[in-house]
């Protein structure tokens, strides 16, 4: 072992670093499963700010690569461990102290999302970010990826709940912003700055997050439509005067992908698949849910189901949820993550399958459709040359629909490693230029997530 590693070792309580590859392997790889990821000199787990910040002052003076790590819920490669580096898992940090007169949550990076609803739930109240893998993601991830969710649409993301964060950067150095304050413009924005950042600016020890009460009750709808396109259609047609509290979308190719992997009742013959919910109060949900219905029928759906029972309303939504679960069984995977304004939905829904036509691959797709981000799944053979070929040119061709349409690569899941090639066509040199230096101001040795995005 390394003399500078074992004086690591010794600045930290006894079991914090990990040096043995075989218990290091499992923090290698996020959910991506990067092929590129290297064997990390060591794996450390601290258990509060403090050791984070005795670790990255070590990192900075021995010029170690460092990759934060939250749960390895990432699908973008994010948290990709570097050859010789140190993998910073923040797992054991997972405190949440709810403030109810505040309406806080004081949370710890490790913290799952899960985690952090049952707390504000026991006061009456909600944390409403809620992506797919909320039970098993962490918050810490969730600042660092800005993650959205199936109820993004009407409640927001992650940002918009973020009141304060305590960052230690680079050289080992705590910057505390923000506080429990609704409002508070001091300063330049920093916070801002940080979520969203994928571990590239520092390494988030403790956020302050905004509660509001609890959702009130939901009424589901379910339209089931003969082809995606008309789907799309009727999701840019309901969203432009109304806001519901969710607007799912799934393809045949997902929802036969579910079928086989959780027998759920649903339609295997629908071309698509719309998951609507509501949740105005008193009538006016009833009246909403109303409005929505006939929207649906109009432009074209084949079949309308709505139930106010909140039971078979999750159930719905729980197989939207496990479509990535499902889909990784049909094959390995390439997971996007592509965006669009609203009103080109149907263009991106279509060029999508388009691209997986002419490269003779299989993409299902699923969407949180209300807000124009959809995940198209490639799926492909590994151990075919050709097939793994063809699979890299439709994943290519899908960000570059995207930005053709004037969206995004990302729409909440980050641009980690995977996706990294893509991102200057979407930014443009001026933009990836000032990314760079704010990089630099922060991290000038280049040490924080070396590899990840920029």
């Amino acid at each position: 072992m390394d003399a500078p590693l074992e004086s690591l070792i010794a600045q930290l309580p006894e079991k914090t670093v990990i040096t043995d590859p075989v218990s290091m392997e499992p923090y290698r790889y996020d959910w991506a499963h990067d092929e590129t990821a290297g064997m990390p000199l060591a794996v450390v787990r601290p258990t509060d700010a403090d050791q984070v910040q005795t670790t990255m002052r070590w990192a900075s003076e021995h010029r170690v690569p460092v990759v934060p790590r939250g749960a390895g819920s990432g699908l973008s490669g994010g948290s990709t461990a570097v050859e010789q580096g140190l993998v910073l898992s923040l797992d054991r940090m997972r405190s949440v102290e709810v403030d109810p007169n505040l309406r806080i949550a004081v949370v710890e990076p490790g913290a799952l999302n899960v985690e952090v609803k049952r707390a504000a739930a026991e006061h009456g109240l909600w944390y409403p970010p809620d992506p797919s893998s909320y039970e098993m993601c962490s918050i810490g991830g969730n600042l660092a990826t800005n993650a959205g969710g199936l109820c993004c649409v009407k409640y927001g993301v992650t940002t918009d709940y973020v009141l304060a964060l305590d960052v230690v950067l680079a050289d080992g150095t705590k910057l505390q912003l923000g506080g429990p304050r609704l409002k508070d413009v001091a300063g330049l924005s920093l916070i801002k700055l940080f979520v969203g950042s994928e571990g590239l600016l520092g390494v988030i020890t403790r956020g302050i997050l905004r509660l509001i009460p609890a959702q009130p009750s939901r009424s589901t709808l379910v339209a089931i439509y003969d082809d995606v396109e008309t789907a799309a259609r009727s999701v840019v047609e309901m969203c432009r005067n109304i806001r519901p509290s969710m607007v799912e979308l799934m393809d045949n190719a997902s929802i036969n992908a579910v079928e086989d992997y959780r027998a759920m009742g649903l339609d295997r013959s629908a071309g698509a698949m719309l998951i609507i919910q509501s949740d105005a109060p008193g009538e006016s949900c009833s009246r909403e849910i109303s409005v929505l219905q006939q929207i649906c029928d109009t432009v074209g759906a084949r079949e309308t189901f709505v139930t106010d029972d909140p039971e078979e309303g999750e159930m719905f939504a729980e197989g939207r949820r496990v479509a990535f679960h499902a889909i990784e069984k049909r094959g390995s995977i390439m997971l996007e993550d592509v965006g669009a304004p609203l009103p080109v939905l149907p263009e991106l829904i279509t060029g999508i399958a388009a691209i997986a036509a002419r490269h003779r691959v299989e993409i299902p797709t699923v969407a949180h459709a209300g807000d124009g981000n959809t995940h198209p799944i490639v799926v492909y053979d590994a151990s075919d040359p050709d097939s793994t070929e063809r699979a890299a040119r439709a994943f290519a061709e899908v960000m570059s629909l995207a930005i053709s349409l004037g969206g995004t690569i990302t729409g909440e899941h980050g641009v980690g490693r995977l996706k990294k090639a893509a991102l200057p066509d979407q930014l443009g040199p001026e933009v990836m230029e000032v990314s760079r230096r704010i990089k630099a101001a922060l991290d000038p040795q280049g040490i924080l997530n070396p590899g990840a995005v920029l």
